[in-house]
């Protein structure tokens, strides 16, 4: 079974397309997805297949800016709206709310990917003792942010809030191909396979090759620093329990240096934290033909523990 509706944004502008995909088998629980930047909800199909055929509700959306919600609903590619890096957070809990009105009283679980692993992890620090257990997928540790922040702020100042400056988005990200050899299509960080990346850059509901606003990407670099230290995970509930899982090839999380950092920071503050790390992967480990498969297996299995 398939829901399928949207819900006013936190932004108080666009209407966030959703989805909610339901076993026909009595649910263990609920897996909400949170995609990354750029893309969104249906390149993880695999894995909501996976996930309902274990017998969890997946609650998905698009979020602003983004997928169906930008390019359908709205007509606001890349944009934001203006009310911070909140819209991204709040819009997420709202979809708990919607999933959990006609779903109460089920383990509740987080699984995100990238940005979608930041955003997971503000909602940890608000609402982690509403959540039975969560999963980050590829996600960063310290990130140089501060120099893009100062560019940033000062286009949105000057009135480009809402253009996109090349220089700020290189600076922000164009720097995570330097070890991928000869880029073609400025995506082939996230993965090796070259019908990943032509997917990715093909797909029309995916703007991570096309501009975003200055104004939002500055959002998303405020985001980053605002889930970034120890205090960050003294918010955290320590009975969470948490799954961080990436490639040692991404530069996202900084070849695993910064993935190990998040680690570090749960575990000095006295979290629960298990950490894996794939040698020689890229960013999206959910979509190596060779592992995707593993990936799943060792979400569900940390999830089933929970799932009672």
């Amino acid at each position: 079974m398939l829901y399928e509706d949207e819900f006013l944004s936190y932004n108080g502008r666009d209407r966030v397309q959703y989805w909610i995909f339901v076993p026909a088998a009595k649910p263990k629980g609920v897996i909400q997805l949170i995609h990354g930047f750029g893309e969104h909800a249906r390149r993880y199909l695999h894995m909501i297949a996976r996930y309902v055929e274990a017998d969890y509700i997946v609650a998905c959306d698009d979020h602003v800016g983004h997928g169906k919600t930008a390019i359908v609903n709205n007509a606001t590619w890349g944009d934001w709206g203006d009310k911070g890096f909140e819209t991204m957070v709040e819009d997420e809990h709202r979809l708990k709310k919607c999933v959990q009105e006609k779903f109460p009283h089920l383990p509740y679980f987080l699984f995100g990917h990238s940005m979608g692993s930041v955003i997971a992890r503000e909602f940890m620090a608000r609402w982690g003792n509403e959540l039975a257990a969560a999963t980050i997928c590829g996600t960063c540790g310290s990130f140089p942010t501060k120099k893009v922040e100062a560019m940033l702020r000062d286009l949105v100042e000057s009135g480009q809030a809402t253009g996109s400056d090349p220089k700020a988005a290189g600076e922000a990200m164009g720097w995570m191909g330097e070890r991928c050899g000869e880029i073609k299509l400025g995506n082939e960080w996230i993965c090796h396979d070259p019908y990943v990346q032509a997917d990715h850059a093909n797909d029309p509901f995916d703007a991570f090759t096309k501009p975003t606003q200055n104004r939002s990407l500055l959002y998303f670099m405020e985001m980053i620093d605002d889930v970034t230290g120890p205090a960050w995970a003294e918010k955290v509930p320590k009975a969470l329990p948490i799954y961080s899982i990436a490639g040692d090839q991404d530069p996202f999380g900084g070849y695993a240096s910064g993935v190990y950092e998040v680690s570090n920071w749960l575990y000095d503050t006295g979290h629960q934290i298990e950490t894996k790390v794939y040698p020689g992967y890229r960013h999206e480990i959910h979509n190596y033909k060779a592992i995707k498969n593993e990936v799943v297996d060792g979400i569900l299995s940390f999830f089933d523990r929970y799932a009672k």
